[in-house]
């Protein structure tokens, strides 16, 4: 079953493309600019924060691969389109995130045995840019919350524009109090939120990537929504998995009575409009065993009932 996006939908998709492509252009001069300062500067903090808001990019590239191709129609050779390019580049760049977390511990830590002296106006400057870039962004998405894309980059950039105040706080501190420890120590704290989201997003892509039961979703609910509908009895071979960012497929086989084809094709439309409804599944594919027939589950030890004469 194919779900037909209307204009309103494909409007939405273009400001959200729009929007978007504007943030990962400004994501990228601040992290350049970030990167220029930290290297003029002697500021570990401010190039820990440049990688910092380098681990952004792939959720934006996520976000924006869904906006941007979510009416690209697929081809010959790619049946379910581009959905997974953005998965695929979030699962290389969180790998790589994940070597740099490590330069940058051991660069910190080098710091504290060394110290280097830090041209704090550096870092006062680049923490105010970043700060209105990171806020600029967190209040442009909070027009598109409702939508899970938009929602984790409002959560992460939100943490990016407190990462911002802390720097300029840090800052501050060492102008006055002369304490160039703090650079290093900051660098630590950033590199730990580094390592810690690309750990987060090298686990999710890789699930994704193995075709796993989307994180919010629980394969008992969703057989029980599918048993609750009249005529069916019986649910097997179930298989979830995400196609995209927050597009997910499934198919299943469903034993029903002996009916006529009119009959069956009314639970065919109820089972896939619940699953739409319910759980988000515009992908679905259902094949219909009649009742008496051997089971061929392969995958589940005992295929879910619904108790129903």
């Amino acid at each position: 079953m194919h779900v037909h996006h209307d204009g309103g939908a494909h409007s939405h998709a273009q400001l959200a493309s729009g929007f978007l492509s504007m943030a990962l252009g400004a994501t990228m001069v601040l992290v350049a600019a970030e990167f220029l300062g930290g290297y003029f500067g002697h500021s570990l903090a401010l190039v820990s924060d440049a990688i910092h808001n380098l681990s952004d990019v792939p959720g934006i590239l996520i976000a924006w691969v869904a906006a941007h191709w979510a009416e690209r129609p697929a081809d010959a050779e790619r049946t379910f389109g581009y959905r997974r390019a953005g998965i695929l580049a979030a699962f290389t760049n969180s790998i790589l995130l994940l070597l740099v977390a490590m330069a940058l511990f051991w660069e910190a830590f080098d710091r504290f045995r060394r110290p280097v002296a830090v041209h704090e106006q550096w870092m006062i400057a680049l923490a105010i840019f970043a700060l209105l870039i990171n806020g600029g962004i967190t209040v442009g998405l909070v027009r598109g919350r409702r939508d899970l894309n938009f929602r984790a980059l409002l959560v992460h950039n939100a943490g990016d524009a407190l990462s911002n105040v802390g720097i300029l706080a840090g800052a501050l501190v060492i102008h006055w109090s002369g304490a160039v420890w703090l650079d290093p120590g900051l660098g630590l704290v950033i590199a730990a939120f580094v390592l810690w989201s690309s750990i987060g997003i090298l686990r999710e892509s890789t699930h994704i990537l193995l075709e796993g039961l989307p994180r919010e979703m629980r394969l008992p609910e969703v057989a029980r929504a599918i048993l609750e509908i009249p005529g069916v009895q019986e649910v097997h071979d179930i298989h979830i998995w995400t196609l995209g960012a927050g597009d997910h497929a499934l198919s299943c086989h469903v034993r029903i009575p002996d009916m006529h084809m009119e009959e069956s094709e009314k639970i065919l439309a109820e089972v896939c409009a619940r699953l739409e409804r319910a759980f988000g599944i515009h992908h679905t594919t259902v094949q219909f065993e009649r009742a008496g027939l051997p089971e061929t589950g392969y995958y589940m030890p005992e295929p879910f009932r619904s108790g129903k004469s």
